[in-house]
């Protein structure tokens, strides 16, 4: 079946563009209600995050939900794997995410999460869509869905993400700045952390409903470094709008992505026998992490790019953990899905275990230089068309002649965003800064 709504991570889109309408979450939830319902009430959670659009879509989804006799239990802002947990602790059904993730604040989507706290198996999105089409009818009042709001729900997460590190595992002595992002972690990182004994400084901190990710946060880390200098920091940690990606920076400042986590968690779980099989990256996982970890005898395999195919690969070799360059890190021993407090964590209890800065932890791993440029689409472009363009093809043949066998090209539309994404990786003499404009440049032109 063709998705006319679902995309790799939910529904996305611009607020007030259909189908991101007050009317169409309503039906949403009047949709999923219906799918999901069985003998007796179902229960299905919904949290947030910060974006002033959430309190709009959160008053729809409750009223769909009620109409199809759908008891609902609101979280308010919490992070998104925030709701995957909570999911399964309190036997929901379902948890619903409002959020738009790394986005600016003029979008907002929805994600979902089954009672194990997965993404909603492809099926059930494809029966939601057919839902939709249906015309909406109430359930009879006596069994309309009541709502209540969980008030501990914060305490609840905080506890579970402390957990993730042994009791034994102090941050004291540590000064840590916190990038929230404006996002769904502001109430809630700080007291992990702190808790832990750590001292925390917070820059993204004091979300006003409009500044959600804007400068700030995993995509945009320079105020985290300049934080970090300034601060005489050991280390920052920036997490995007709802939680689920995290992006470390040592204490010169250095940035380090989703490779540089996965690579040392992975070596450490390997090194002291806990691995429990292999590594999944994606596409975009750098050539240096896939060297490494082949040199350290851990198998590693390359998924689509979305957490959605880790997870998927994951499963299907019985492996625990994977992720993307972008920061979404799966430790499946853990979660069920990206954690950015929880992956930082992991890292952070490394620190403490080997007595080590993050920037000695990484001596000697080395990543191959990679360019990446996004180039925005206009809402005429016609994506298929683009991408089999034969100017396209030829430019992207006469790039990889000159890469030969040092490097590769990646070029694929974002599934969350308007954008192509351009990427270029080779070994250092190569000129992967100029080859990537060029292709984007390319790109552009077939988008003018």
């Amino acid at each position: 079946m063709s998705r006319r709504y679902f995309g790799t991570d939910g529904i996305r889109g611009t607020v007030g563009d259909y189908p991101i309408t007050p009317d169409f979450m309503l039906k949403l939830g009047w949709a999923v209600g219906r799918v999901l319902a069985r003998e007796g009430r179902t229960k299905v959670l919904i949290g947030k995050d910060t974006r002033i659009s959430g309190y709009m879509f959160e008053s729809a989804l409750e009223s769909g939900l009620s109409a199809a006799g759908v008891d609902v239990s609101l979280l308010g802002p919490m992070p998104t794997p925030a709701i995957a947990y909570l999911t399964r602790t309190f036997r929901a059904h379902a948890g619903i995410v409002i959020s738009a993730s790394h986005n600016p604040f003029e979008d907002n989507g929805i994600k979902f999460f089954s009672a194990e706290g997965a993404k909603l198996p492809d099926e059930v999105e494809e029966r939601i869509e057919e839902m939709l089409e249906a015309p909406l009818t109430t359930v009879a009042p006596d069994r309309l869905g009541k709502a209540v709001r969980i008030d501990d729900a914060p305490g609840r997460y905080i506890e579970f993400c402390k957990s993730t590190v042994p009791d034994r595992v102090s941050l004291h002595g540590l000064k840590i700045v916190l990038d929230c992002a404006h996002g769904a972690t502001y109430h809630i990182a700080p007291s992990v952390f702190r808790e832990l004994g750590a001292e925390v400084s917070v820059v993204g901190g004091s979300p006003d409903g409009l500044n959600i990710n804007h400068e700030v946060g995993s995509t945009h880390p320079a105020s985290l470094r300049a934080a970090v200098i300034s601060r005489g920091a050991d280390l920052g940690v920036a997490f995007d709008g709802d939680g689920d990606r995290v992006l470390l920076v040592d204490a010169d400042g250095r940035e380090l992505d989703g490779d540089d986590i996965l690579f040392l968690i992975a070596r450490d779980r390997h090194a002291r026998g806990e691995l429990g099989g292999g590594v999944v990256g994606t596409l975009m996982s750098n050539f240096g992490l896939a060297a490494a970890l082949e040199a350290l005898g851990i198998p590693f395999e390359r998924a689509k790019v979305g957490d959605r195919y880790v997870i998927e690969r994951l499963v299907a070799n019985g492996w625990q953990l994977g992720g993307e360059s972008s920061g979404h890190i799966v430790c499946g021993h853990i979660q069920t899905t990206g954690d950015g407090i929880v992956s930082a964590l992991q890292v952070l209890a490394i620190m403490v275990r080997e007595g080590q800065t993050l920037a000695k932890l990484l001596g000697g791993f080395e990543k191959a230089p990679q360019a990446l440029v996004n180039v925005r689409l206009n809402a005429a472009t016609d994506r298929g068309a683009l991408m089999d363009s034969e100017s396209l093809k030829k430019a992207v043949a006469s790039v990889e002649a000159e890469l030969g066998n040092e490097g590769r090209v990646l070029l694929r539309p974002s599934g969350t965003e308007p954008l192509i994404r351009v990427m270029v990786e080779g070994r250092p003499h190569l000129d992967v800064d100029g080859l990537a404009k060029r292709l984007a440049g390319e790109v552009e032109s077939l988008v003018d």
